[in-house]
């Protein structure tokens, strides 16, 4: 998978992009990550990306031209003949929201670019380019550079490779639109807490039971919400009936 990065404060990803799973995915040739400064395109000595807002109002909004240059010049970056198009991302608070399935969906994709918002918006004329608006959350952050680092994350760690094993990503959180279950490690006690007897029974049907009971009891707990959509056996059912209000 390539990824284009487009922003206005690129000395924020270096550190992110090279470490842990990322790092790796990079350097196993899984992943590929370029940054590009939005001021380099843009007209002038002072490579201005910004203005006031036509009809007024508070704050700036994103010039149309150094955005369209740099949407332009990450398409021609593509290495990649794998077929399928490029997706352009924005990010932005009035985006879709970003989901595991979501993430699912770009690390099925050759080509990402993410366009890194700021101020108050972009300008609407830019849009045109843009084929996928993304949200990470119902807040408002600095600058959409986070939310490419998470987007990133999320995804790459998804690709065929990137992880030491396989079975990890099948395994988190929200795969099966379902909180994970708990986790533990040695010691076996620590601070007079116990490991679950049932962890180190040796049964691994039990072991399966258990760890699918817990995730549907923190789900349940901490975002009944996700039930409603989540993929439940009629076990799952019979469980979450059995579970104590």
């Amino acid at each position: 998978m390539e990824v284009d990065i487009l922003t206005i404060f690129p000395g924020m990803f270096p550190g992110v992009m090279s470490e842990s799973i990322l790092g790796r995915a990079q350097s196993k040739g899984i992943l590929t990550v370029r940054v590009h400064d939005i001021r380099d395109f843009a007209l002038g000595k002072h490579r201005i990306v910004d203005d006031y807002p036509f009809g007024g109002g508070p704050g700036m909004v994103m010039k149309p031209e150094p955005i369209a240059a740099a949407i332009e010049h990450a398409l021609l970056c593509r290495e990649s003949d794998a077929g399928g198009e490029s997706r352009v991302l924005l990010t932005t608070p009035a985006g879709r929201p970003f989901t595991q399935g979501l993430a699912r969906e770009y690390a099925a994709c050759e080509h990402l670019v993410i366009l890194c918002g700021h101020y108050e918006g972009i300008d609407e004329r830019v849009g045109t380019l843009v084929t996928d608006e993304v949200s990470v959350g119902d807040y408002v952050l600095t600058g959409g550079e986070i939310p490419a680092m998470v987007i990133v994350d999320a995804t790459a760690r998804l690709l065929p490779g990137a992880l030491g094993d396989e079975a990890s990503a099948a395994e988190d959180s929200f795969w099966e639109g379902l909180l994970d279950y708990p986790h533990y490690t040695r010691p076996r006690q620590w601070r007079s807490l116990e490991v679950p007897d049932v962890l180190i029974s040796g049964d691994h049907e039990r072991i399966r039971r258990w760890r699918r009971e817990q995730s549907l009891e923190r789900t349940r707990r901490r975002r009944p919400d996700l039930l409603e959509h989540a993929e439940l056996t009629e076990e799952d059912l019979k469980t979450l009936r059995n579970l104590a209000p």
